[in-house]
């Protein structure tokens, strides 16, 4: 595989892609495949083209695939889990049936509902009120003195792993992007006081460093498989849920519909996007 930089973009050069477009005397397509779970379906981002899975077409696959002019087939589906990459959701296929031998790039965002994580902020938020200033939530799920929070993450990572193995069976020759989580909550764990974001002060910390715990465990698993993983955390720092409108790239706890909470907005999918984009022109040393 080749990759070049020019005009802020990427072109892709891989072996045998596009034969076909090629004999017929025309260009070469980059088949690419995205799977996972919300953050990469964007609910709440206009335009909703999939009612079923909350999919919009200018979720970070959908901006990628337009950039590179790609051929994309978006499989990503909101409330997924590991077991959905392989396994139907409801009336939904399994997201790996859409990947074949020619498929050449593969995204994937997954885990975080795995170890239940919307679930666990609505806990948190409501625990807030018996200690406001406190660590309410971190007291919760550490009860028997063990972070049960961490415990699910790395109960989650050979689910990972799996997806990793499957993709590769049925996509051998396909570069896979594994793309990690963005910044929900301030960086320098100091929390906001907001209606909108209910959570104790002492359980911004915590929520934090759960998040980076859930990506170091994607990019370890990533960097085992020989995929490569993309650092969607670091490039959106300072654009958290605590921020004010039009600052902000992750929605607050609370939110008026359409808009999904804790989850980035259209800002917030462009520089997953951008950030993936950036990821690509490693490819080159990693394959």
């Amino acid at each position: 595989m080749a990759v070049a930089a020019g005009s802020g973009a990427l072109a892709l050069s891989l072996a045998g892609v596009g034969q076909a477009q090629a004999a017929r005397g025309g260009t070469p397509v980059v088949d690419y495949t995205a799977l996972g779970d919300s953050y990469a379906s964007a609910p709440g981002v206009a335009d909703q083209v999939d009612s079923a899975c909350a999919r919009s077409d200018r979720n970070y696959p959908s901006l990628l695939a337009r950039k590179q002019h790609w051929r994309l087939t978006d499989v990503s589906c909101a409330g997924a889990t590991t077991a959905n990459i392989s396994g139907a959701q409801g009336s939904v296929a399994p997201q790996l049936t859409a990947l074949t031998r020619t498929t050449d790039v593969v995204s994937v965002t997954i885990g975080g509902n795995d170890i239940g994580f919307s679930d666990d902020l609505a806990t948190c938020a409501g625990l807030t009120s018996s200690d406001p200033t406190g660590a309410p939530c971190r007291e919760h799920y550490t009860a028997d003195g063990t972070d049960q929070l961490a415990a699910r993450i790395h109960q989650t990572a050979p689910k990972v792993a799996a997806v990793l193995n499957g993709i590769r069976h049925r996509a051998p020759h396909a570069r896979v992007l594994v793309v990690g989580y963005p910044d929900l909550f301030p960086e320098d764990g100091v929390g906001c006081t907001s209606s909108t974001v209910p959570l104790a002060a002492g359980d911004f910390s915590y929520l934090r460093d759960t998040e980076k715990t859930l990506n170091r465990m994607l990019a370890r698993q990533a960097r085992i498989a020989g995929a490569h993983y993309v650092d969607t955390y670091k490039t959106t720092i300072g654009h958290d849920m605590c921020r004010p409108d039009g600052q902000r790239w992750i929605e607050p706890l609370v939110t008026a519909p359409p808009v999904a909470p804790a989850h980035p907005n259209a800002q917030g999918e462009r520089a997953m996007a951008a950030a993936v984009d950036r990821a690509l022109s490693c490819v080159l040393h990693r394959w």
